[in-house]
């Protein structure tokens, strides 16, 4: 065999390639369903911290079984059943009407108080943004937010996944006498129970969080509204 030809370089290059696709393709089945747990973990450990829950990772499944009471999907006003509220994909509903949408909701107790916690999807600037925000028993007082993004700027939209912005949000109310209002996100001059500062620098990414709030939070508030949960 010629190993200096055109057709051996070829030849030997067309091996290599196929032998290293199969082995790639192997690694990602292999890996996919550990990839799974590692991603339900996350939004588990996500879920948590909206009520001031911090565990490592590996410590996920457990607290979030001893805080976390119930989990459902609700469509127009409606508990739907047989549907895991954690494997809704948030990035597929917020595309439907908001009739149509499937919404997932948490519900969690920790130390003797009972929290609705609502996953939240978004977009930003340059891509998706999502979190969770932790309504208190009363159904319309913030306990808690966390907010995270793919790909906002470093040191302005990206701050919406900071303490500094998500720790406004506490106390804030989504009512105002019975009716829904939301969180808006002003530009430096928020004041009284229903606004929070935007980020300086990060005016797009504020918006989308504004907007965001606005469109998933009310879908859920009749629901939370009828008591029946």
């Amino acid at each position: 065999m010629n190993v200096n030809s055109n057709g051996y370089t070829f030849g030997f290059a067309g091996v290599m390639v196929i032998l290293v696709a199969a082995i790639l393709s192997f690694t990602a089945i292999s890996l996919k369903d550990r990839q799974k747990k590692n991603i339900d973990l996350e939004i588990k450990q996500n879920i948590l911290r909206s009520i001031g829950v911090q565990v490592e990772r590996s410590e996920a499944d457990k607290a979030f079984d001893d805080y976390i009471k119930r989990s459902l999907v609700v469509k127009n006003n409606q508990p739907v059943e047989g549907i895991d509220a954690l494997s809704v994909n948030l990035a597929d509903e917020i595309k439907k009407r908001p009739e149509d949408r499937l919404n997932p909701l948490f519900v969690a107790e920790k130390e003797g108080q009972k929290f609705y916690i609502i996953p939240l999807r978004g977009k930003g600037l340059w891509g998706p943004i999502w979190g969770y925000i932790a309504l208190m028993d009363d159904i319309e007082t913030v306990y808690g937010v966390t907010f995270d993004h793919k790909s906002e700027t470093p040191g302005l939209g990206a701050e919406i996944n900071t303490a500094g912005f998500q720790s406004q949000f506490r106390n804030k109310k989504i009512m105002r006498s019975g009716e829904f209002v939301s969180i808006e996100v002003r530009k430096g001059d928020a004041s009284g129970d229903h606004q929070v500062n935007g980020i300086s620098g990060g005016t797009i990414t504020s918006v989308g969080v504004d907007a965001m709030l606005r469109d998933i939070l009310a879908n859920y508030v009749e629901f939370l509204k009828s008591g029946n949960i």
